[in-house]
């Protein structure tokens, strides 16, 4: 009795373990289609911009590297906010046209959000040393 007990316990422990990483890859394919493979590629092509043109190929390579690493630590993050199936309805909307425009398009609005943003701030800022 106590063998199936473990072998029953280990095999639950097995699924679970299954179902989780099955969620991951989907978390982790969300974060692919909403642009930020993109943005991370761009962001090494950018910052490999100092590299020497012979170390060029070795840095990407090492870099791009670093990807998968960082897409399990966003998944984590996310699954941490979002269960299962808000993950699952989130990737069918990127998978919609207006899904695939809005991610093409999130990098662009981001940065004009921040510059926007900045600008506010300044300006919220010299409210607040009027009032110092």
């Amino acid at each position: 009795m106590k063998k199936f007990t473990l072998v029953l316990a280990l095999l639950c422990f097995v699924s679970i373990k299954a179902q989780d990483e099955a969620f991951k890859l989907e978390t982790i394919e969300f974060i692919k289609i909403t642009g930020s493979g993109s943005m991370f590629e761009d962001a090494i092509n950018q910052i490999g911009g100092m590299v020497s043109q012979e170390n060029k190929e070795a840095y990407k390579k090492e870099a791009l590297g670093t990807l998968d690493g960082l897409y399990q630590e966003l998944a984590e993050i996310y699954m941490k906010e979002f269960t299962k199936e808000e993950i699952q309805e989130l990737v069918k909307f990127y998978k919609t046209d207006l899904g695939k425009k809005l991610a093409s398009k999130q990098s662009a609005l981001t940065q004009k959000g921040m510059m926007i943003g900045q600008s506010w701030g300044m300006k919220v800022q010299g409210i607040a040393q009027k009032y110092n």
